[in-house]
């Protein structure tokens, strides 16, 4: 089976209809998401709806439990509890509801799917080093386990000295940010995975960033600094 994988796309709608795009090209069995659909961009509603649509199976990310359930909000950066409220008033109960009921993993074709953590994924800790993805191996039986959360793409195996996939090692992939990137590179972030190949590719492409970035700033109650983070990537 070939499998994309998105994360992170945050209510940036423009990010995401181009990454569809991509995802159609790339010819693929099935679309994965693992959370946070909505928080600091302007279209909560449309990115919801094409969620909905297109993905297979979608997790639940902090930012979603937030806008869905107004839960732990003030864990939120100042701009993030701002764009958590925002977004909640853009969307309608059918739409909070299916936010709130995303489960917190899922499991199929020998891959995990979680938004932070698998040893924990409530706790929305943030995986940035060998050493701290170290412990989660222990936590998911699958081979691979793919989560988001950080926005920056990574590939950390159970083995030091191995940093692309290939069979006879387990992984931990973050896939990167559909909607906001923050490794200095302002292009959308996704991944594709071949379970059969057992080949993994980071994908990366420009979208409407002026575009994205216009909507935050005409819009009545998100700062304009998330606007700013769209055009450098941060």
């Amino acid at each position: 089976m070939r499998l994309a994988i998105i994360s992170d796309i945050h209510s940036n709608l423009e990010a995401l209809e181009r990454t569809f795009e991509a995802i159609e090209e790339a010819d693929v069995d099935a679309i994965y998401c693992l959370g946070d659909v909505v928080g600091y961009n302007a279209d909560p509603a449309a990115c919801i709806n094409l969620v909905r649509d297109r993905c297979d199976a979608v997790v639940l990310g902090n930012h979603d439990a937030a806008v869905a359930r107004e839960t732990n909000v003030d864990f939120l950066p100042a701009d993030g509890q701002e764009a958590a409220r925002h977004n909640r008033e853009q969307l309608s109960e059918a739409q909070r509801d299916y936010l709130a009921d995303r489960p917190l993993t899922y499991t199929t074709a020998n891959c995990t799917f979680v938004h932070a953590t698998p040893d924990d994924p409530t706790a929305w800790k943030r995986l940035t080093s060998y050493p701290s993805a170290r412990t989660q191996f222990e936590h998911f039986d699958t081979d691979v386990c793919f989560f988001g959360h950080t926005h920056r793409p990574a590939v950390m195996a159970d083995t030091l000295g191995v940093f692309q996939v290939r069979p006879g090692y387990r992984y931990l992939i973050n896939v990167g940010s559909v909607g906001q990137p923050r490794d200095q590179n302002p292009k959308l972030s996704f991944g594709l995975f071949d379970t059969e190949a057992f080949e993994y590719e980071n994908v990366r492409f420009d979208y409407d960033v002026a575009g994205a970035a216009r909507k935050i700033r005409r819009a009545d109650g998100l700062p304009d600094r998330l606007a700013d983070r769209l055009e450098t990537g941060v």
